[in-house]
């Protein structure tokens, strides 16, 4: 059994840990990260964000932020997780191998000039990193949300921002947080509300 109280205290302050690391060393890599996808936007293309698992989850949050809104009521933003239909996904899965889930779709729905955001906590996902490859090959911005030393994404990604951490759940919480972080400074770069 656990002391509930000490594991609450134990858990903040390992989050708090991660926190401290990213604001102390991922500055420069967010602010590359903000000017492709205000570039991207400002030139009509979109923003497209795929991943598995949890980071699955941070894609189709993400891509709501900037669909619907984060802050407050604008035009909305466009961009698309990869991780939601699932007859897409079922399919490239039974017909193709799951190692081409998302490779497939970013042939099919982006162009060049548009921004692929792969987001891994270990960075060696196959279908991650067969991702990555197709949107540079078809022209695409291939950008990460990644954690631990980068793995494969981080000589296929740029800008990449690496999450100084060992912990998939730190890593997480730290994605969430950068890119809600993004898309409320994308809101306030593009003129559609004003600074906070």
């Amino acid at each position: 059994m656990i002391d509930p109280a000490a594991y609450f205290e134990q858990e903040l302050e390992a989050h708090a840990t991660a926190l401290e690391a990213v604001r102390s060393t991922l500055k420069e890599p967010f602010v590359r990260m903000l000017e492709v996808w205000t570039t991207a936007i400002r030139n009509d293309k979109k923003i497209v964000f795929f991943g598995n698992g949890g980071s699955a989850g941070d894609a189709q949050h993400l891509a709501t932020e900037l669909t619907i809104r984060y802050i407050r009521d604008r035009p909305p933003i466009a961009a698309l997780a990869l991780t939601t239909d699932s007859s897409a996904l079922t399919a490239a899965g039974n017909d193709l191998g799951f190692e081409q889930l998302f490779a497939r779709q970013i042939t099919a729905l982006c162009r060049p000039g548009d921004v692929a955001v792969a987001i891994s906590t270990s960075g060696r996902s196959p279908n991650v990193i067969a991702g990555l490859k197709e949107a540079r090959r078809i022209g695409v911005v291939a950008t990460a949300l990644g954690g631990r030393d980068g793995g494969g994404m981080k000589d296929l990604a740029d800008p990449i921002i690496i999450v100084p951490d060992e912990a998939s759940a730190r890593i997480q919480e730290m994605h969430i947080t950068i890119g809600q972080m993004l898309c409320g400074a994308l809101e306030i770069q593009l003129g559609l509300i004003s600074a906070i």
